[in-house]
């Protein structure tokens, strides 16, 4: 099997990494999907001084499945990337996730490549005598998920204010680096986004669903209707420990790239949780444990019409809108370019996740509605 993939990969139909990688990436319009929702070219377009990547598997919010599933159910296009980057651009990929979840979601990843194991008690690793793909596996705690604090760990890098890029390391989440492997080798753009529903609903769901989805639907599918939630509640983008109250009411929130939660909260809970920045933390106030939660897509939403962000997370200043390249009345197909990247700064286009007509621009979004 693996010299039969070995010689897949390496054919033609990759590209060179290092020259086009970046390019193809931005025009996938693939963006960090573990919350930060940076626009993930920005990161490979220089990979000269870059000789690892580190793959963050670490899915530290309870109740979490999407980077599991994932690195289970797609463990060969994994193995295939993995492949093209050692040959094209790295000499080391690690991929970091908790020890606890080994047996049960890691063992397709590890012999699929081959790779090797290193236990909690044998970290840090030493970076200069490993190679190839490595098994990163830390203690279960919640912080590991954190870029410094798993770099730290892995293999004692310190990256204080710099990025890991200027100390040799390339880092992207799991389902993130899923959408750079279809954008490299197939130019399939981002248009459809894996989503848990949580909190104070009926029922947890995990959901895929087309980018720009509005919060409404997702409320809907965990049983729990926008009319339906009490008076003080508040629903936010983001895991248990980290997650911020979103801005708008639900039919007017459109899921986004980084859109990994949503949360339904009350007031007295977020006034009692929440960190500096606006951060909610809530780990401590439920038993995640004990709650019922699917560990994969069990329906995907089609809603009747989307809203899709021009910037999926404008609060890194650097970070510019993407600009309409379409009108109202103008119909699309999904996967279509709507908008382009800005020439300011760093930037990526979007693209149609439905099929159907452009009915309304804004400075902020396009909106959609199915034929």
């Amino acid at each position: 099997m693996i010299t039969s993939r070995l010689l897949a990969t390496r054919s033609a139909e990759w590209p060179d990494v290092r020259t086009q990688g970046s390019d193809l990436i931005r025009a996938a319009g693939v963006a960090g999907a573990g919350g930060a929702g940076f626009p993930s070219y920005a990161k490979w377009t220089d990979l000269e001084a870059v000789d690892s990547l580190l793959m963050n598997h670490q899915e530290s919010e309870p109740n979490y499945s999407i980077d599991k599933w994932l690195g289970k159910t797609r463990a060969e296009t994994f193995a295939a990337l993995f492949d093209a980057l050692l040959e094209r651009a790295f000499d080391l990929i690690v991929v970091s996730a908790k020890w606890k979840d080994r047996d049960e979601h890691m063992q397709e990843l590890e012999n699929e490549t081959d790779g090797t194991v290193i236990p909690p008690a044998e970290l840090p690793l030493d970076r200069d005598a490993e190679s190839g793909v490595v098994f990163a596996y830390t203690e279960n705690k919640y912080q590991y998920g954190m870029e410094s604090v798993l770099l730290k760990t892995v293999d004692g890098t310190v990256i204080g204010n710099d990025l890991p890029t200027d100390r040799g390391w390339l880092v992207q989440n799991t389902e993130t680096l899923y959408n750079i492997s279809r954008a490299l080798s197939d130019g399939v753009p981002v248009t459809r986004k894996y989503v848990h529903v949580g909190g104070e609903v009926p029922r947890d769901r995990f959901l895929e669903v087309p980018i720009g989805t509005p919060a409404s639907e997702l409320l809907r599918a965990a049983d729990c209707p926008p009319d339906a939630l009490p008076s003080d509640a508040v629903i936010a983008d983001g895991g248990p420990g980290w997650c911020f109250p979103i801005d708008s009411v639900p039919d007017e929130y459109g899921v986004r790239k980084h859109t990994n939660c949503l949360l339904v909260l009350d007031t007295e809970t977020i006034a009692k949780n929440t960190l500096g920045g606006g951060r909610i933390d809530v780990l401590e106030e439920y038993d995640w444990s004990v709650r019922e939660a699917e560990t994969e897509p069990t329906a995907t939403v089609e809603p009747a019409a989307v809203r899709i962000p021009l910037v999926t997370n404008p609060e890194p200043d650097i970070v510019e809108s993407a600009e309409p390249i379409v009108a109202v009345g103008d119909r699309v197909d999904a996967g279509d370019r709507i908008a382009r990247p800005s020439s300011d700064g760093i930037s990526n286009p979007q693209h149609a996740s439905i099929a159907g007509t452009v009915t309304a621009v804004s400075e902020t979004s396009l909106e959609i509605e199915s034929r």
